[in-house]
């Protein structure tokens, strides 16, 4: 036997020993071996700790259809394989001090659709909307969107391939074919490949690197965890900074600059239009308007399978990603166990078959358990309501973002280390104008005063001083706490790889890094023969 067959044979028992069954990787640390010993990683000070947005001059945000051909296409789920939702917008947004909405009933909602690119043989039509974004007090520009289609696809064959046209074949004005994939069938071992998860992205400079990064990875799916655009770090006017109650405070309301999200729609475009992308709200998207009107642009730009799912609201819904089961839930909105979202989270939660879904994970916009000093237990009232239901069920995973910084705790439940607590995971670090989250609530002089943490926009006050545990007696830790495996300031995105029904992968990248080059990992390890994974009543651990 010759030297090179020797090394062939070496090489090939190495590997089989490197990757296991289920392409599970010998060496990546798992959560079984946790709780793990918190991790702090230094600043890195060479890098940007802010970034720059993209100015309207730059043609990636710039309109280059004409008349009423479609752009800001974007394909999103509904609740089953079999169906998802294309999106997209007709026709040129107007602001000013005179505005006139353009009549969505002179437009079409057509999709054309089919499994080869010619001839597109289905055909399906849907819904279109205008909104306005208005302020009453003068000086302040109004703003009027372009038409907003949204059209839902039926009968779908799962894990295939589909071309479309959308638009309205009557003016003429059908747009070019793309393509989108649909999910895999619910099982126990039917999974998307890849999903991408991503908060606080907005559309800067460091934007355009997480997203290149992101499409590098080749997600089947994308998670926005809260905060698309941020339109409201402006003025009407068009001027911007990095922080509007430092820049701006004597504004009599606080103003928006509508076109950013235009702008963010056509640079999403080249991705939105073939991956599904899926969203829930941040505090960015309230942007409070005339008559008190809050959220009015993020409920009318996305499709969202609220319906599906047996939701009234476009702040709370759920779909199935193969046998994963995603909760969408709202950090914005009513959350007290007499709240209609509630009531909602718990049939939910009642109709999921864990022999189908094995994989239940949700996801909102501010953390529960997050250690930076920005927004430290600002949700607190949030996470007194809920987190016994989400743990009552076998939640296995949150995803967060609002906080600018990276961080995954070890399993949780009541500030408690639980061997079947979710673990969460805070990825606000997006890329947007925003300073970075750097400083931590455990560092000498960083603890808030407990009165400044309630969220400003849910108002009530939840969060008090620890009753036991190494910070009793007191509002925050004196060193990173026990529940906070990894914590980094870095600019970056997740992706997210189940592998069978006990195993996912989880990578976070840093976008300073190479492209393969992961800056945390390990696999999320399920033990549904220990922790449940229907309701069993639970013992508060204080």
């Amino acid at each position: 036997m010759g030297l090179v067959s020797v090394l062939l044979i070496s090489f090939c028992v190495l590997s089989i020993s490197l990757v296991g069954t289920d392409n599970i990787v010998v060496g990546i640390p798992t959560t079984l071996d946790g709780p793990f010993k918190p991790v702090t990683v230094p600043l890195d000070k060479t890098f940007r700790g802010h970034a720059v947005d993209l100015p309207d001059t730059d043609p990636r945000v710039q309109r280059v259809v004409q008349g009423f051909e479609p752009e800001q296409i974007s394909v999103s789920l509904s609740t089953t394989h079999d169906s998802v939702w294309i999106s997209w917008i007709t026709g040129d947004f107007q602001i000013g001090d005179s505005i006139k909405p353009l009549n969505p009933k002179t437009v079409a909602s057509v999709v054309r659709y089919g499994r080869l690119r010619f001839p597109l043989i289905h055909k399906a039509t849907g819904y279109s909307l205008v909104y306005n974004q208005l302020y009453p007090f003068v000086g302040l520009q109004n703003y009027t969107s372009g038409i907003i289609h949204h059209v839902r696809l039926t009968g779908l064959k799962p894990n295939t391939l589909y071309h479309y046209q959308c638009g309205d074949p009557s003016i003429p004005a059908m747009s070019s074919t793309y393509y989108f994939k649909t999910m895999p069938a619910s099982g126990p071992n039917s999974y998307p490949s890849r999903i991408a998860i991503v908060g606080d992205l907005g559309l800067t400079y460091n934007t355009t690197s997480t997203v290149d990064h992101m499409i590098g990875n080749n997600p089947d799916l994308i998670l926005v965890v809260g905060d698309v655009c941020y339109a409201n770090l402006y003025l009407t006017n068009g001027t911007g900074a990095d922080c509007y109650s430092c820049s701006f405070s004597r504004t009599p309301i606080h103003e928006t600059y509508q076109p950013r999200w235009d702008y963010w729609g056509r640079y999403m475009q080249p991705v939105t239009s073939k991956i599904p992308i899926m969203v829930v709200e941040g505090n960015h998207e309230i942007e409070k308007q005339v008559e008190n009107q809050t959220f009015v642009a993020y409920s009318s730009r996305f499709a969202f399978p609220s319906k599906e799912s047996g939701s009234s609201s476009a702040f709370y819904y759920s779909f199935n990603a193969g046998g994963i089961h995603f909760i969408m839930l709202g950090g914005y909105i009513a959350y007290n166990k007499s709240a209609h979202q509630y009531k909602w989270l718990e049939k939910d939660l009642a109709k999921v078959d864990r022999k189908v879904t094995p994989w239940l994970v949700a996801t909102w916009h501010p953390p529960w358990y997050s250690t930076y000093k920005a927004h430290y237990r600002e949700a607190e009232c949030m996470r007194t309501a809920m987190e016994d239901l989400l743990y009552q069920y076998g939640v296995d995973i949150i995803f967060n973002g609002h906080v600018h910084a990276y961080e995954r705790s070890n399993r949780v439940y009541n500030y408690t280390l639980d061997p079947c607590g979710p673990v969460h995971i805070t990825v606000g670090d997006g890329g947007n104008r925003e300073k970075m989250a750097i400083a931590h609530a455990d560092e000498p002089g960083n603890c808030p005063d407990p009165s400044t943490t309630p969220d400003e926009y849910m108002g009530g006050f939840c969060a008090f001083n620890f009753t036991s545990g190494p910070a009793a007696g007191k509002f925050c830790w004196d060193r990173q706490p026990d529940y906070s495996a990894y914590r980094e300031s870095s600019f970056g995105h997740g992706i997210f790889e189940v592998k069978n029904e006990t195993h996912a992968l989880w990578t976070w990248h840093r976008n300073q890094d190479m492209y393969n080059s992961p800056g945390d990992q390990i696999y999320i390890v399920r033990q549904p023969e220990r922790c449940p994974t229907e309701p069993q009543k639970v013992s508060h651990k204080c």
